[in-house]
């Protein structure tokens, strides 16, 4: 790794916009973006992947590889992607820097406590909890209903324990007792909030709207009634600052914010992708999941709240994964099964529709696995060329930047030739019904939806609130383009159930929750956690 300034002096960094965290991290004062208001924003290419499966995609070693390959190209690259959170690093993933020679360092902080900005974001979520209960233990002057609080406390880790807790039992100085429940860390609004504002001032507006409760009229609570929007943001005033870190190959990373993409929306920060189009010719980002997830919220949601325009979009695939969802057994990914991977290609081919419809160009980066057979990588070539779906084989885990650049130079074509029509799939003046079936039609390809009668209660409701020009956010499994996560491959003649919708005024969405989706997470039996240590001389390992 080179001294984090070295990485700050390859960009129009001043000296005084840079705020080391060590050696090798440092955050990035927000005064950078008012000092290049007036420059010209690079382009932006935006990574997703088809549904994931346990075999794993690759969709961050892919990002990192390409923005590498953009340097090795001779371009002024930047990588903009989301934090690890504690959740999956302990539970499945056992980190989320890339892999092999296309890794973010430093990969032990990045994925522990990074910079502290989850915790920062904890803090303050579980901070608006304690002033909310001692509201209520100091008179409930707001009248707040407290069998309709819907603010919960969070923890950045998976623990199924918490999802419903009861709270001030033990007498009268204990506070008032109710039901409660944690959600994961990064499934907060606050979270979201913090990854959509576009400055200190406007997080500031966004976390006073954010709605809390209702009081005894069946009225609206937010924090601006609360009084407590300001102390929320002091407490953020350090974590909405993006952070700087570097790949294997010195690349300049900007890693911040780490929303969820099948409990919230998904994408880093608007305000890292909006420095980062500043600072770069080429700026290579992620959105979490498949495309029906990360990608459609980041073109839904972020791209239009940022007024971002991405110009190329790559869909990340593998061998292994497309014969996963066309049924074949997980223990027989290694041998030979063209039939299972023709089936499973039609989930790409969806993804590659939705992608389509946003008018945008896009390539399929086929990450290369040692197991891969010349037959299914001439199958998988045939079958791109019969469906006139560019593409490009990706070895970047192998080989760094290097293995990644014809799809660099495949995106530099594409781009050149791209005649610029991407819009957003609904208008935002449709209705929150409206809305949801255009994404659960279009994006997921179901024939219809059907509704709670919680759900529709509650869409008249915010729709009567004026909130109902806001987008949605669909909260759905990301195993499956449907809500049944076993329902792999392409899925059809299904419908999708919104059992319940939220409110994220602050974020500036409204989350609509589907099948059996939830907000806190569990650990699986056997946690990554079990494969981790310390030595002696301070080196991890079992984070990968």
């Amino acid at each position: 790794m080179l001294p984090i300034y070295e990485i700050a002096d390859k960009l129009d960094i001043q000296e005084e916009e840079l705020e080391l965290y060590g050696r090798y991290k440092a955050k990035i004062s927000l005064d950078v973006l008012e000092r290049l208001k007036d420059t010209e924003d690079g382009r932006l290419i935006l990574v997703t992947a088809i549904n994931p499966t346990k075999a794993g995609e690759g969709k961050t070693t892919v990002t990192v590889g390409l923005g590498d390959a953009f340097t090795g190209l001779g371009d002024r690259a930047m990588i903009a992607m989301r934090e690890p959170s504690l959740g999956p690093v302990m539970g499945i993933k056992g980190g989320a820097a890339g892999g092999g020679y296309s890794q973010v360092l430093p990969m032990t902080e990045i994925n522990l406590h990074f910079n502290g900005d989850i915790h920062a974001i904890t803090a303050a979520n579980n901070t608006l909890s304690a002033l909310i209960d001692n509201h209520l233990h100091q008179g409930n002057e707001l009248g707040i209903d407290p069998r309709r609080i819907i603010w919960k406390r969070v923890v950045d880790i998976n623990d199924r324990a918490l999802r419903k807790v009861v709270i001030g039992l033990g007498g009268p100085v204990q506070g008032v007792p109710r039901e409660d429940g944690f959600d994961i860390t990064v499934a907060s609004e606050i979270m979201a909030v913090v990854c959509l504002a576009n400055s200190l001032e406007d997080m500031k507006e966004r976390l006073a709207k954010m709605v809390i409760a209702w009081n005894y009229q069946n009225e609206p609570v937010t924090v601006r009634d609360l009084g407590v929007e300001g102390a929320l943001t002091l407490l953020l005033k350090d974590a909405i600052k993006p952070n700087l870190v570097q790949t294997i190959l010195h690349t300049p990373a900007l890693i911040h914010g780490g929303p969820f993409a099948n409990i919230a929306h998904g994408c880093n920060s608007a305000l890292a992708t909006r420095t980062a189009l500043k600072l770069a010719d080429y700026v290579v980002t992620e959105a979490g999941f498949g495309a029906d997830l990360g990608a459609e919220k980041f073109l839904n949601i972020k791209a239009r709240s940022a007024g971002l325009k991405p110009d190329a979009v790559v869909i990340v695939a593998t061998i292994r994964a497309l014969k996963l969802h066309g049924a074949q057994a997980p223990e027989q990914l290694s041998e030979e099964n063209l039939d299972a991977l023709k089936e499973g290609i039609k989930n790409l081919k969806k993804h590659a529709e939705t992608i389509a419809s946003f008018g945008l160009p896009f390539v399929v980066a086929l990450n290369k696995f040692t197991s891969d057979t010349e037959s299914e990588l001439v199958l998988f070539k045939e079958l791109m060329e019969q469906e006139n779906i560019p593409f490009s084989l990706t070895e970047v885990w192998e080989k760094g930047g290097a293995g990644g650049m014809d799809l660099a130079q495949t995106i530099k074509r594409l781009i050149e030739s791209n005649d610029g029509t991407y819009a957003p799939l609904y208008e935002l003046n449709h209705s929150l019904e409206d809305k949801i079936e255009i994404i659960a039609k279009n994006v997921y390809g179901a024939d219809s939806v059907e509704y709670t009668a919680n759900a529709l209660k509650k869409m008249a409701s915010f729709e009567k609130e004026g909130w109902g020009s806001l987008p949605v956010c669909m909260a759905k499994t990301q195993y499956s383009l449907s809500d049944n996560p076993q329902a792999i491959g392409r899925p059809e003649g299904f419908s999708i159930t919104i059992r319940d919708l939220k409110p994220s005024v602050g974020a500036g969405f409204i989350v609509a929750l589907t099948g059996d989706i939830m907000t806190m997470p569990g650990l699986p039996k056997s946690p990554a956690a079990l494969n981790m240590d310390i030595d002696q001389d301070g080196r991890a390992t079992g984070l990968f």
